[in-house]
């Protein structure tokens, strides 16, 4: 098993999405295990309630400390993984955090709803990451393209490594134009270079144009970039 992934939250049935398509195929492999624990089923509230209203008043319902410690103390039994809360606070996703977490061999997704946690809960987490600066309905919405994200990193996910090593901001550009059939489309013709069948010359075509479309759609990602020579010598050739 490459990769043990348990994820704590209200509503289990909102990661069926993890049984389709490339991610069901991996976990159907056993590449990836995806387990979901309902936290309400940790409740010792007789009414199976896991929020309750903020002391100091305010509105809106806050989930109570007990069900989401006792569930990550269930969960720790047989993952070991580090605690990754998707709440505000936390630092802003992106491919540089996908990859170090694809990485570990065990983690545990804590997905918030209503206001938020009790606060009490933060000690038994070990990682907040938030996925921007919005407000979702829950912490599901957030889990469900983070976890994607990770496992599709991991070997034998993909049918090849460079199906996401090429890909947009792993490697700090955006990715590079694609094509397929017709060749001919309404008068719009496939770049030649394509079709040249040269892969040296079509390699540097296509780094060109992922630097040429970050520095024209992401500035921000274009002026982080450390540019090889190679890459200079690519912007300053107009014939690729």
């Amino acid at each position: 098993m490459e990769l043990k992934i348990d994820i704590l939250t209200l509503f289990p049935e909102m990661f069926d999405v993890f049984n389709h398509s490339i991610i069901g195929r991996a976990v159907k492999n056993e590449i990836i295990n995806i387990n979901t624990t309902n936290i309400r089923n940790y409740t010792n509230n007789k009414h199976n309630k896991t929020d309750e209203y903020p002391y100091g008043g305010g509105c809106g319902m806050v989930m109570t400390a007990q069900p989401i410690v006792d569930a990550i103390d269930a969960v720790k039994k047989n993952n070991k993984g580090k605690v990754v809360f998707l709440g505000p606070r936390g630092k802003t996703f992106n491919q540089e955090t996908a990859k170090a977490l694809s990485k570990e061999k065990e983690l545990i997704f804590l997905c918030g709803h209503y206001e938020g946690i009790d606060e009490r809960v933060y000690k038994y987490i070990d990682m907040e990451i938030s996925l921007g600066d919005f407000v979702l309905t829950g912490g599901e919405m957030a889990c469900i393209p983070i976890v994607d994200s990770i496992c599709r990193m991991l070997p034998k996910v993909l049918a090849s490594d460079e199906s996401f090593t090429e890909e947009s901001f792993y490697d700090g550009v955006l990715e590079y134009p694609h094509y397929t059939r017709p060749e001919d489309f309404r008068g719009d013709v496939v770049p030649t270079i394509l079709l040249s069948g040269h892969h040296e010359n079509i390699r540097k075509w296509r780094r060109k144009q992922s630097l040429i479309i970050t520095k024209e759609k992401r500035p921000d990602l274009f002026n982080k970039l450390k540019l090889t020579k190679e890459d200079i010598k690519l912007l300053k050739n107009e014939e690729l």
